[in-house]
């Protein structure tokens, strides 16, 4: 579990950081998903990259 950010004297709670890596991740499974084909066979493709940024999330928090 991360402590507090300190950046230029603001305290940035841990959540700040692991959403911020979760961006990435994220993009770059959503790149996988895209180039597999798979986008076609959703209904709704906002809801599952929003879905998926959440799942990455939480495993980020559950894990590191």
């Amino acid at each position: 579990m991360l402590t507090e950010l300190h950046l230029g004297g603001v305290l940035f709670a841990p959540i700040v950081a692991y959403a911020l890596l979760a961006v990435p991740i994220t993009l770059g499974l959503r790149a996988l998903i895209w180039a597999s084909g798979l986008a076609r066979w959703t209904w709704h493709l906002p809801l599952l990259e929003f879905a998926l940024y959440v799942c990455v999330l939480s495993l980020l928090v559950a894990y590191l």
